[in-house]
């Protein structure tokens, strides 16, 4: 374990994005800590990296004073050795990122909740000191070893280099409509970041990647309209979802408080544990004594057939709760299912 700088030591790199390298480390006054090194590129002329180290430093000098238990702490910010690199030491989440958690497939609504009012919290003591975030995603949304969730890498992000950034990290389907139309960024463009985050975790990366391009479709409006949500979603879920998601920034909520309002008020019964892989979506409940499950078959594009039933934990018979009448289209298989989950 190499020492770096002011006693701080670096262990094993956990994370590299397009903001730097991310390593482990052990601080002498807080312990555990996440290192994140910002490292001169090629490209970096000496005036552009000047330029570069002196926003950087003066932002995240600035980022240290946002001390909140839903935003990732940072502890203290330094020009590394020989001035080739920017350091920032800051709080250590060992529970990682959500990202893990929207590649292993959809989250249960409590679990989504609970990420959505804690990040809501962070959000509004971010906007309540100026601040914006410009970057909410799963992959900056961290746990703690407690399981709270905590909104990370904040700051980095500008204006003006917003849309060559979403490009270049892939997360340009994150940027909301106002912002591709050369408006910048608000508290609103936060909110429709947030908004999109939670769609992902609902539905999971492989019912996300089936659907159109988002970076193609935000730009061009109506993105809400073209959501497919998983039959099981209920519909104040998918209302509060779509106003954050709004083309128009008046038509969204307009804080963090409004927003956590919405929030509050969702239901999270009855769990579903949800799979989705491309050809078969299942779900899954503990009802009693008894294991509820559906599983839907996507046969092909105009082909799809489901079924529900129910077996005892113990001892007992199978029951059929309901299915489709053979292989029905995509449209009254959705419908069908809605239905019997009553959403």
């Amino acid at each position: 374990m190499a020492e770096y700088v002011s006693g701080l030591q670096l262990g094993d790199k956990i994370g590299n994005g397009h903001f730097g390298q991310v390593f482990k480390g052990i601080d002498p006054a807080h312990g555990d800590v996440a290192v994140k090194v910002l490292s001169r590129e090629a490209h970096h002329d000496d005036a552009a990296w000047q330029k570069y180290k002196c926003g950087s430093l003066n932002e995240a000098q600035h980022l240290s004073k946002a001390t909140h238990r839903n935003v990732v702490q940072v502890h203290h910010v330094v020009e590394g050795d020989g001035g080739n690199s920017i350091v920032i030491c800051m709080e250590f989440c060992p529970g990682g990122s959500l990202q893990a958690k929207f590649d292993e497939g959809p989250m249960a609504l409590p679990a989504t909740r609970k990420v959505a009012t804690e990040v809501l919290l962070g959000l509004g003591a971010l906007h309540t000191r100026q601040m914006l975030h410009r970057d909410i995603k799963p992959a900056n949304i961290l746990l703690d070893a407690m399981g709270v969730a905590k909104l990370g890498d904040f700051g980095l992000v500008t204006d003006e280099l917003i849309l060559g950034y979403g490009s270049q990290a892939g997360y340009s389907d994150h940027i909301a409509y106002e912002v591709w139309h050369g408006n910048g960024t608000s508290p609103k463009t936060d909110i429709w970041a947030l908004g999109m985050t939670l769609f992902r975790l609902l539905h999971g990366k492989v019912w996300y990647e089936e659907a159109p391009n988002a970076q193609l479709v935000v730009p061009a409006g109506g993105f809400v309209d073209t959501l497919k949500w998983l039959p099981h979603i209920p519909k104040a879920w998918r209302t509060v979802i779509r106003k954050m998601l709004n083309d128009n920034p008046a038509g969204r909520y307009q804080n963090a408080g409004q927003a956590l309002t919405g929030i509050a008020a969702l239901p999270i019964d009855p769990v579903w544990t949800t799979s989705v892989q491309s050809e078969l979506v299942r779900w899954e409940q503990v009802k009693g004594q008894r294991r509820v499950q559906v599983e839907w078959e996507r046969i092909s594009q105009r082909k799809h057939r489901w079924r529900a039933w129910s077996e005892p934990l113990g001892a007992g018979r199978s029951r059929a709760l309901g299915g489709s009448d053979g292989v029905v289209g995509q449209t009254q298989a959705m419908s069908e299912l809605r239905a019997f989950f009553g959403a």
